[in-house]
């Protein structure tokens, strides 16, 4: 195997290349959304609706922000809320109609771009390279993807939000 420090400096750079196409895929959504707010996007498109406590544990950051970005998605029409139907106490959240499209349609651009870059690469670099990440996600214990379906493309949230 190469030197830590080379396997380091080769993921680095690849995931400049990957964070570029990220940035480039969420810029087309015309400012509409920011790179947190898009993380709760892809979250209750992966798993549907979920309730504030569990929104803010999946994104890692305090109730009070959570309620302060699903209050300017939901003001954008992008999320809405509703009352939890066994716990009319509690409120759900779910992605709106226009919520889901913008998952669709960067979710989209990020395949069409990476599928881009792939496509320049010698076939067996690219067998190499699945390799390569498998081998990655599965040291960082990320459960392999389907390769088909609407949780063929998650981005890392593997569990049940609606807890």
């Amino acid at each position: 195997m190469a030197d830590v420090d080379e396997v380091t400096r080769a993921v680095l750079t690849a995931s400049r290349v990957l964070v570029g196409v990220s940035a480039r895929s969420l810029a087309a959504t015309e400012d509409k959304v920011t790179l947190p707010q898009f993380r709760l996007l892809i979250a209750l498109s992966a798993h549907h609706d979920a309730n504030l406590s569990r929104v803010a544990e999946v994104l890692g950051v305090n109730p009070s922000t959570a309620m302060r970005m699903i209050e300017r998605l939901t003001a954008a029409g992008l999320t809405e809320r509703y009352p939890k139907p066994d716990n009319r106490r509690e409120s759900l959240i779910r992605l709106t109609g226009d919520g889901q499209r913008i998952v669709d349609e960067v979710t989209a651009r990020r395949r069409e771009d990476i599928a881009a870059i792939v496509s320049r690469m010698d076939p067996v670099q690219g067998q190499a390279l699945v390799d390569a990440l498998t081998a990655f996600a599965h040291a960082a214990d990320e459960p392999a993807a389907p390769s088909t379906g609407p949780d063929a493309y998650p981005l890392g949230w593997t569990d049940d939000t609606t807890r």
